[in-house]
């Protein structure tokens, strides 16, 4: 089917009562491009106590109802064909009419899913389609509302091949060929029987064309019909994390000599192994996951899916060392697999968050019983062609897990997906703990209301594996486990060892893990075979769930608590922050890897210097990678430097702090403990006592100027790309001033919006979709978005700095 976008021409208004309308003025409409989050425009407020908890996990933003409309005109020349509209995701309890008729709805916010127009259209006219969502106390995170993904128009003849239609497979791999299985589903819904020349091409990623085969396909009326063929590619090149080599197989439907239909997938050769010996094999070689959860929001756009936006995410977090993602929690978009596919990121897509027993007043459970197989089918058809998905996830922290039905059930989601897509495996992120709550409830004082797993997990990540490697949690999760290839085991690092002896054919990953004990994670997974990796939460920081990674000290009137307060915004536990800025934990991360030689200097905040630390599980120190703490001069700071060397020297103006152990013995890290005193600080690494690499740092002095940096200089018109401008608040020599905050004000003019602007600041009232904003730590982000060719220009300013000037070409 020839597929088009349907993103422009779109329209928003808040929901509106009919009857409410019939007696008052009409609530107006205002243009708007998808894809487009209509909760990151709302007003956010302090919720009343009651509702904290709820509120704060979706960041204080209102639900409500949001309703889109497009006017589109169909030619008389359609008419007879089969149109569809295609929505990647529309954020939540989706409801479709197409001139006025109901035409479809969904659910589940994150299913693609097609509406059948033909019969509602008028050709030669214009028709008119309206989609309402609706958000409400349905969330564990900012999920953002309305058409967050890109929308298309399909259209095709009645015989044709069908959407979703075309599969390949490389079930068969050596080092001097690759069989390549096509499959092609083909639809008739004329009254004829037709046969048809089904003809399959294979290129590389140059464009030379590899293998090509045909074949006759006959397709009785009403009666999908599968054409099948097996092509070899000689000397494969392999899709790999290391090296993502990419084919595409283009496959031509015609009759008589005409061409009835055409569609063309990218897929990667390459295979997959699992075994509790060698682990995760792709091509034979073990591979070790070095994987980050991340949520689906691209901050300062809320959860709108622009196609660089998640290209960009991907990027930024390859370089930052991780090889594997894992979408929490669920199906991950269309958009960011094809980025992981290019970039040689390995994913684990998550289809649900729950099933039958609810996590919020509202959520997907009301809809589970009816639609669970429907959304299955829709994440598998969506992700079956695309070579870095190597696992799918049927759920997230299920609390039905220690139960002998919710095993059962489970079995049923597993085996769904294995016949859908028998070429993967199936885990499930099992929470131990939430498992058997049930049963903790039973033993505890009986007067006391039940805590959440929110709070039992902030005190908390001793006691989860103590209870976690429990003789309760084995029996009960038994099943559950035994139904999976891989067991998802989200903070249950305790059951590692354990259960190389109780299952010694059980594979574990770990499915969410704290980040702070990265370091002891990491050494179980390169110790034990059937432990193939790491999943840290998170990767990259996100809105909702607000300051779980916060950092926390006692005092005596505010005891440490899991959510924060309104106005915080971020949950700030991200190893990149929502702007794609590095946060220390980052480069730790990277030193435990094994990636990273050099040495890092992160410098405790000395505003809390002596205090006693209270923050949860997901929070690293409260550190920066600055040497400018104006204001604490001569006054004590505590200097934390990462390095997998045997030992670290710290100089400050070239005098000598010392030296202190460094390396895994002592958890990748060493302390020093000084005075501040503006100018320069080094680490030095050493390793045997031979150099392995230092790290530097400088105050920034003086007159401040704002920079900005275009992530790059020419961008297109093609839907989804966008340019990302750094701003940073630097002295004359371009050194980083992170204690100097102030407003930053855009002007963009040319053949380009703003899209959005923000910074990391985790608690802040200012908008996203204004054109000024304070930075933070130094640092903000402005992201435009292209309306034609020629030129953005952008012109940055703020009180008592030098402005800056960006451009950016569009072809």
């Amino acid at each position: 089917m020839i597929r088009t976008t349907f993103n422009d021409g779109w329209q928003v208004r808040a929901g509106v009562n009919p009857f409410a309308e019939l007696m008052g003025p009409a609530v107006p409409f205002r243009p708007v491009t998808v894809p487009h989050d209509a909760m990151i425009e709302q007003d956010r407020t302090a919720p009343d106590g009651a509702q904290a908890m709820e509120a704060g996990a979706r960041a204080y933003f209102p639900g409500g109802v949001f309703e889109y409309r497009k006017i589109f005109f169909v030619p008389p020349e359609h008419r007879g064909k089969r149109i569809l509209l295609e929505f990647e995701g529309v954020y939540r309890d989706a409801t479709v009419h197409v001139n006025g008729n109901y035409a479809g709805q969904r659910p589940y916010g994150y299913s693609r899913f097609r509406i059948d127009t033909d019969r509602f259209l008028r050709f030669g006219q214009d028709n008119e389609v309206r989609v309402e969502a609706r958000v409400h106390q349905d969330s564990r995170w900012y999920t953002g509302a309305g058409i967050y993904r890109d929308t298309w128009m399909l259209v095709g003849e009645v015989v044709r091949i069908a959407p979703d239609g075309l599969r390949v497979t490389t079930p068969d791999i050596d080092e001097d060929r690759a069989v390549v299985e096509v499959a092609a589903t083909i639809d008739n819904d004329s009254i004829e029987i037709r046969t048809l020349d089904l003809a399959a091409e294979i290129r590389d990623a140059a464009g030379d064309v590899v293998a090509t085969d045909t074949a006759k396909v006959t397709v009785l009326p009403g009666e999908p019909a599968t054409g099948r063929r097996r092509l070899y590619v000689l000397g494969p090149s392999l899709w790999s994390p290391e090296s993502p080599s990419l084919y595409s197989c283009h496959v031509t439907l015609t009759e008589q000599g005409t061409v009835v239909d055409a569609e063309t997938v990218v897929f990667g050769i390459r295979s997959l192994q699992l075994d509790p010996r060698s682990g995760l094999r792709v091509n034979g070689e073990t591979v070790k996951l070095r994987g980050a959860c991340v949520h689906h929001d691209n901050g300062p756009l809320g959860a709108a899916t622009h196609a660089r936006a998640e290209q960009r995410r991907v990027e930024i977090l390859k370089d930052a060392g991780f090889n594997a993602l894992r979408m929490a929690h669920h199906p991950m978009s269309r958009a960011m697999l094809e980025a992981c596919d290019r970039s040689g990121m390995l994913v684990m897509d998550e289809a649900f968050d729950v099933w039958t027993s609810a996590k919020s007043g509202f959520d997907y459970s009301l809809a589970f019983p009816e639609w669970w197989e429907r959304d299955l089918e829709a994440m598998v058809a969506k992700d079956v062609n695309h070579p870095s998905v190597i696992c799918y996830s049927i759920g997230n922290e299920i609390p039905e897990t220690g139960s002998p039905s919710g095993a059962a059930l489970g079995r049923r989601l597993a085996e769904k997906v294995r016949r859908l897509d028998g070429t993967r495996y199936v885990t499930n992120g099992i929470n131990n703990l939430l498992a058997v709550l049930p049963d903790l409830a039973q033993t505890g004082p009986q007067d006391q209301e039940e805590p959440g797993i929110n709070a039992l997990m902030a005190d908390a990540g001793d006691m989860m594996n103590l209870i976690g490697a429990s003789e309760l949690v084995t029996e009960r999760t038994a099943e559950s486990y035994g139904v999976l290839d891989v067991a998802g085991m989200n903070y249950s690092d305790g059951r590692y060892a354990l259960d190389r002896d109780l299952f010694p054919n059980r594979i574990i990953v770990g499915t969410e893990t704290f980040p702070t004990r990265i370091d002891a994670n990491w050494e179980l997974v390169k110790r034990y075979g059937h432990v193939i990796g790491d999943f840290t939460w998170t990767g990259w920081d996100y809105l909702g769930e607000v300051g779980i990674g916060r950092p926390q000290y006692r005092t005596a009137d505010a005891p440490p608590g899991f959510l924060a307060p309104y106005p915080h915004l971020l949950a700030g536990c991200g190893d990149i922050d929502i702007t794609g800025h590095r946060r220390p934990a980052s480069y730790y991360r990277q030193i435990v890897f094994g990636l990273r030689t050099a040495p890092y200097i992160a410098v405790q905040n000395p505003e809390h210097h002596g205090e006693t630390w209270a923050a949860t599980p997901w929070t690293w120190s409260d550190t920066l990678s600055s040497w400018t703490w104006p204001g604490f001069e001569d006054k004590p700071i505590k200097v934390e430097v990462y390095s997998a060397a045997d030992e670290v020297e710290l100089l400050l103006n070239g005098r000598s702090l010392g030296r202190e152990p460094a390396g895994g013995q002592h958890r990748f890290r060493a302390e020093f403990d000084t005075v501040y005193e503006p100018g320069e600080l080094l680490a030095i690494a050493y390793q045997n006592g031979s150099e392995t690499g230092r790290h530097l740092l400088r105050s920034a002095s003086g007159p401040l100027q704002v920079c900005a940096e275009v992530d790059r200089l020419a961008i297109t018109t093609a839907h989804g790309d966008l340019a990302y401008v750094t701003l940073t608040l630097a002295d004359l020599d371009g050194i980083p001033h992170t204690a100097a905050d102030r407003p930053v004000t855009l002007e963009v003019s040319g053949d380009g919006v703003l899209l959005g602007f923000g910074s990391a600041r985790p608690a802040s009232e200012e908008r996203f979709d204004a054109n000024e904003h304070h930075t933070y730590q130094g640092r903000a982000l402005a992201i435009l978005r292209p309306t034609g060719t020629g030129q953005i220009h952008l012109r940055a300013s703020a009180p008592d700095c030098g402005p800056a000037e960006a451009s950016v070409t569009v072809t």
